[in-house]
């Protein structure tokens, strides 16, 4: 039995985690300051003896004994990160410093949760880890694109002075049950939209592409990842290679939920990138053979039930 930190281990990809690693036989401590994480999503867990819960931001220091830590701490969509800049660049930066910190005094591993943000708007497609990005360092999204970079940065650096055995993994589009309705994710907003049969809200032209990953992919390469020699340190890119347009996604969602919704056109948000797909040679040959299983029809049908249940609900 492993005891393991998460931060941010009340969010839509952390209470995941938790319950993955809790059910292979670790202890759990979720490590979170609820600014958009919810209890909701973990107090199925709290039964648990070996599972434990805690308010706390990252940006404060915290002390504690474990054998690893998984940060995942940092609003990461941008309706949540763009509300307090400010504070989204202190999360990912002194969050990563004190649990680097943290890290280093008790010899525990730590990955972190970085993300295809960093390559900003691409020049280079697909987008494979030694990509250095283009990235509009004070634009609107800088606040998260800049602040997963420093943090990269910071692991790297506390790995070779401080002999801090690291993991750095850049998570791509991921959606699926747990998922936020107001979390302005394009996956959430299509199916609430298709499922309330309200107009399906496009921006741009609606050709700009991204790659979507089912959860349960990314929890998996994320342990795959902790789980390799101190020597590999990546980062490693964690998505799905199938490429698909707003437009497909749109219309694929609208099949699947019989929606009667119309089509619109907004404008397209400031530094929204064009396209957006991983390259996972390196998670192929790194993570024993990793790769996504749930295909984007299969997982939209799970999350499609899941937003219908949260419908019901309300």
């Amino acid at each position: 039995m492993k005891r393991i930190l998460i931060t941010g281990g009340a969010g839509f990809v952390g209470s995941h985690l938790c319950e993955r690693l809790l059910n292979e036989g670790n202890e759990v401590i979720c490590l979170d300051n609820y600014f958009t994480g919810r209890k909701s999503k973990i107090v199925h867990l709290m039964d648990n003896p070996f599972f434990e819960v805690i308010r706390h931001d990252v940006t404060m220091p915290y002390f504690i004994e474990v054998d690893e830590i998984y940060n995942l701490a940092c609003p990461a969509s941008p309706i949540h990160y763009q509300q307090n800049p400010i504070k989204t660049i202190k999360t990912s930066v002194l969050g990563a410093i004190n649990m680097l910190g943290l890290a280093k005094r008790t010899g525990a591993k730590i990955l972190q949760a970085s993300t295809s943000e960093i390559y900003g708007d691409p020049e280079l497609h697909p987008q494979p880890e030694h990509y250095w990005g283009h990235v509009n360092p004070i634009g609107i999204r800088s606040c998260y694109d800049e602040g997963k970079r420093c943090a990269e940065s910071l692991f790297v650096n506390y790995h070779e002075s401080n002999d801090v055995r690291v993991k750095i993994i850049r998570i791509f589009n991921t959606y699926g049950p747990k998922m936020e309705p107001d979390d302005g994710r394009v996956v959430s907003n299509f199916i609430l939209q298709a499922l309330q049969n309200k107009d399906i809200t496009i921006f741009g032209d609606g050709m700009q592409t991204r790659s979507f990953q089912y959860v349960s992919d990314l929890v998996e390469g994320m342990i795959r990842m902790m789980n390799t020699t101190d020597d590999f340190i990546g980062p490693v890119n964690i998505g799905n290679p199938t490429e698909f347009t707003m437009l497909e996604l749109a219309k694929n969602i609208i099949q699947l939920t019989q929606s009667k919704s119309n089509l619109v056109y907004m404008p397209l948000p400031e530094d929204d990138p064009s396209q957006r797909q991983p390259d996972i040679r390196l998670a192929k040959e790194k993570l024993n053979g990793w790769e996504p299983q749930i295909d984007l029809q299969e997982g939209l049908k799970k999350t499609i039930s899941y937003f219908k249940e949260i419908i019901s609900e309300n």
